[in-house]
């Protein structure tokens, strides 16, 4: 993903949206994501889940944010150390 420098502010917004159906959308979507994984590394289990509850679903949703979390912290913690 490449790196831009700009001189104000007004610079900044005429690059930050894409229309639908522009060609680079594709291409800026797909970065989004690789710098998400790369960064975050988020963790879901693999599987389909039955709850009894939307309140059951939303505290097993929340579990896993959770322990995503709890590793990036972890991650972070193992960077600074070295």
């Amino acid at each position: 993903m490449p790196v831009r420098k700009f001189r104000s502010i007004e610079e900044m917004n005429g690059n930050t949206w894409r229309s639908p159906g522009d060609s680079g959308l594709h291409q800026a979507i797909r970065e989004t994501w690789e710098f998400a994984q790369k960064t975050l590394q988020p963790r879901f289990p693999p599987g389909v889940y039955k709850h009894r509850s939307i309140e059951d679903a939303e505290k097993f949703r929340e579990s896993w944010e959770r322990d995503s979390f709890d590793a990036y912290q972890e991650r972070m913690r193992s960077r600074r150390r070295t």
